[in-house]
C-alpha cells in the first residue's frame, strides 16, 4: 500500500494537557482547534509522517480568568503567537500497534524535540466510503524550555504551577480521496498523441 495522505478530523481530534497546581492539585484542559495532515503508510508505518498546528487561543480549563491568563504574555502570548505546531522527524516501532514518534514541537518562537509514545489504533470505513485512521498519543514536555517560565513562589515551599506538562493526544484522520484523472486528459509526464 502506497502512503496516503489524511486530514485530522477536526471534530474528533484535541489535546488534552495536565500540570501540578500549588505541587499538589492537578488542573487539566484542552485545545479544541487543532489541524494537520498525515501521510500515512499501512504497510510500513515506519514510512509516515504528520505535521500539526493547534489554535492557542482555544485552550480551555474550565476557568475564564486563568483561561485568559494563559493567552496572555505571561504564558502563550497568543496575540504575537497565535500557533503552536509538531513536525514529525522519525517514526520507530515498538512493537504491535506501539510506535515512538519524534518531532519538532514550536512553542513560540521555540523549536526542540519532543517524543510521544503513539498507539496507532486501525483503519476503518465512514458512512462517505472514505477510510478513517485513529490514533492516541501521550508525551510530556518542560514547558521552561518553551519559554512559559511564569511562575509564583509558595510561602510553603515549590511553585504555583508545575513546570512538567503531560499531553494526551486523540487523534482521528480522514483520508483524502484520489482526485482521478479527467476524461480526454492524459496523466502528467505521459507522452501526447
Amino acid at each position: 500500500m502506497a502512503t496516503k495522505t489524511f486530514n485530522l478530523d477536526k471534530a474528533h481530534t484535541d489535546v488534552v494537557f495536565a500540570t501540578k497546581h500549588m505541587m499538589v492539585t492537578t488542573v487539566r484542559g484542552l485545545f479544541a482547534g487543532v489541524d494537520g495532515t498525515l501521510n500515512l503508510d499501512v504497510e510500513n508505518p515506519t514510512a509516515s509522517s504528520g505535521t500539526f498546528t493547534v489554535d492557542v487561543a482555544t485552550i480551555s480549563t474550565g476557568s475564564e480568568q486563568r483561561d485568559g491568563h494563559l493567552r496572555s504574555a505571561d504564558f502563550f502570548d497568543v496575540e504575537h503567537y497565535p500557533t503552536m505546531a509538531f513536525t514529525s522527524t522519525k517514526v520507530e516501532a515498538k512493537g504491535g500497534s506501539d510506535y515512538l514518534v519524534t518531532g519538532d514541537l514550536t512553542i513560540k518562537d521555540v523549536t526542540k524535540p519532543v517524543t510521544f509514545e503513539v498507539e496507532y489504533l486501525g483503519l476503518y470505513a465512514a458512512m462517505n466510503g472514505t477510510q478513517h485512521a485513529g490514533f492516541h498519543a501521550t508525551g510530556k514536555i518542560n514547558r521552561e524550555e518553551f519559554g512559559l517560565t511564569w511562575n509564583v513562589a509558595l510561602e510553603s515551599g515549590g511553585w504555583l504551577v508545575g513546570k512538567d506538562i503531560k499531553i494526551e493526544i486523540d487523534v482521528a484522520a480522514e483520508e483524502v480521496p484520489a482526485v482521478a484523472p479527467e476524461a480526454g486528459v492524459a496523466p502528467e509526464g505521459a507522452a501526447q498523441a
